[in-house]
């Protein structure tokens, strides 16, 4: 009973067109849910039920991150249950979310960034015009490492130095690009073709792999990654790192918040405002390194 439902939650969301990333999540999350409530019906499952389903999510070593998105799972299961009329109260709404520590990520400095993208290619890429060009694009444009595999090579528009971006949700939207940008695509396109020729594929995918298909968000990580520690930086550097560097470095060169919103494709301003936060976390260093009254 329990998993035909969780199966029919999952097959709504992708109705609703939710990203093949979050009803992947949803349902390992979920799958966990059903082992652990076994043949238990609806009416069996209360508050205390499930706040031993977290416990033992605990007990297996999970993080307070991972138990509390399981929690998140459950609790839009049941809102689903309950508007589909199959229960009348949510019992997860009654358990507390764990608690996170908030970590505020190492953001690379304007001068760090400059020194990888204006340097010669790292060594290590396997393919230095397009692995420049995934830099250029992640930090030029603050765009997610899915929505940089997501772009297709008619989605850019260089007559109007603008890419149009496909982000969470289905939600479109156009993001401008700069010179640095636009040197790097006249630098990339005529090897990708070359490449594409030699292997004697075709692909919408701006940015491809070593086969001529299109690259994967995995495979971007482990490039930036790998890219990133060779020119000096943090080894925990990943994609979101360059997205937050962007929206941090334009705040702190006077954009405004909202135009940081719009580009950055947030729903919310209060996700956009995490960087203000960052902005005032390095503005109190300088405080305490420089003023006579902070020592």
């Amino acid at each position: 009973m329990v998993r035909e439902a969780i199966d029919n939650f999952l097959a709504s969301l992708r109705e609703r067109d939710a990203s093949a990333h979050t009803v992947k999540a949803y349902a390992g999350d979920l799958g966990n849910f059903v082992q652990f409530v076994g043949a238990r019906n609806w009416r069996d499952i209360d508050h205390v039920t499930i706040r031993g389903f977290l416990s033992h999510l605990y007990e297996k070593g999970l993080s307070k991150t991972s138990v509390a998105r399981s929690l998140s799972a459950v609790r839009s299961l049941y809102r689903w249950l309950g508007q589909e009329g199959q229960v009348e109260h949510n019992p997860a709404s009654l358990v507390s979310t764990p608690k996170l520590p908030k970590k505020l990520p190492r953001v690379p400095t304007i001068e760090e960034m400059n020194s990888v993208l204006d340097g010669d290619m790292a060594e290590i890429a396997s393919f230095p015009e397009r692995d420049h060009l995934m830099l250029e694009l992640l930090y030029g444009c603050g765009i997610r490492n899915s929505e940089l595999v997501g772009i297709d090579l008619d989605d850019v528009h260089p007559n109007s130095d603008a890419i149009l971006i496909r982000g969470k949700g289905k939600k479109e939207r156009y993001v401008p690009f700069g010179e640095r940008v636009k040197e790097a695509l006249r630098d990339y396109l005529p090897a990708r073709q070359a490449f594409l020729s030699q292997c004697g594929t075709r692909t919408r995918a701006l940015v491809i792999n070593r086969r001529g298909g299109r690259l994967t968000t995995r495979s971007v990580g482990r490039i930036i990654k790998r890219i990133a520690v060779s020119k000096g930086l943090s080894p925990e550097t990943h994609p979101h790192t360059l997205r937050h560097a962007f929206g941090t470095h334009m705040l702190e060169e006077g954009a405004d918040l909202r135009a940081i919103q719009e580009l950055l494709g947030h729903e919310r301003l209060s996700t956009t405002q995490r960087y203000t936060q960052l902005s005032m976390k390095q503005l109190l260093q300088v405080y305490d390194q420089t003023h006579p009254r902070a020592k």
